[in-house]
């Protein structure tokens, strides 16, 4: 089995299996965090306006444009308020700058496409390896089209749960990753030293850092499902079964 990190989204990425998409500051905690908060499903949409497009139905909006809450939208881009939002049985439409979009490009060609943080990385990590046939890669988000330190860290905590369950054959993305959970201890030190991190305390939202670097708190994989219109939805996935390798 083939365990591959790609650090930064690219357009010419292509995916034959299982893809974990990694946006840890914030969108694919606070989408983790929805989930456990009960939410139905998850619509990821591209973009805001497409986002927007979802008023008129029955959905709540959440997500972020330059690390705020969208003018009309529910709620922002914060895990925290996420995990305390009453959206039980409801269906939440998410839009952000990075990690959403970094979605919608694995969802091009990969077999399942899965929402992975800090925040659940066990729980991802098993299901990815129960799934996975020939491959499992880790997506990073980054930051408009850079690397992030915070996400090459949460693939490296990835990695390293995938390690336990399996035998993996490691390219040098994955590598890196590794290296890069192994220089530090502590998860909170990559993420606070991240642009990401540095990019929410300008808008006074530093408190949702601590949040991020929680790691296994929540059992909530989100798992691709289907589209709906430009729209990819997303629900929570079946606990994993112990039937998987490894």
């Amino acid at each position: 089995m083939r365990l591959r990190v790609d650090l930064v989204p690219q357009e010419n990425l292509s995916y034959t299996d299982v893809v974990l998409v990694v946006d840890v500051i914030r969108a694919t905690t606070t989408a983790t965090a929805f989930l456990e908060a009960g939410a139905e499903a998850l619509y990821l949409t591209s973009d805001v306006e497409s986002a927007r497009a979802f008023r008129d139905t029955d959905v709540v909006l959440a997500g972020e444009e330059g690390g705020l809450k969208p003018a009309g939208f529910d709620y922002g881009n914060s895990p925290r308020e996420a995990l305390e939002a009453p959206v039980g049985g409801k269906i939440v439409v998410m839009s952000t700058t990075n990690g959403t979009r970094t979605a919608h490009l694995a969802a091009r060609s990969a077999k399942h496409v899965l929402l992975a943080s800090l925040f659940n990385a066990h729980a991802a990590a098993r299901l990815a390896h129960q799934l996975a046939t020939e491959e499992v890669a880790i997506l990073c988000a980054g930051k408009e089209g850079r690397i992030g330190l915070d996400d090459v860290y949460t693939a490296g905590v990835l990695a390293e749960f995938l390690q336990i369950m399996g035998s993996y054959e490691l390219e040098d993305g994955a590598l890196t990753a590794l290296t890069t959970r192994r220089a530090y201890p502590d998860p909170l030190e990559p993420l606070h030293l991240s642009g990401a991190a540095q990019a929410l305390r300008q808008v006074g939202l530093e408190a949702d850092v601590p949040f991020c670097a929680q790691i296994a708190a929540s059992p909530a994989v989100g798992m691709l499902e289907g589209r709906v219109g430009e729209a990819l939805i997303f629900k929570r996935a079946q606990r994993p079964s112990n039937s998987g390798q490894g």
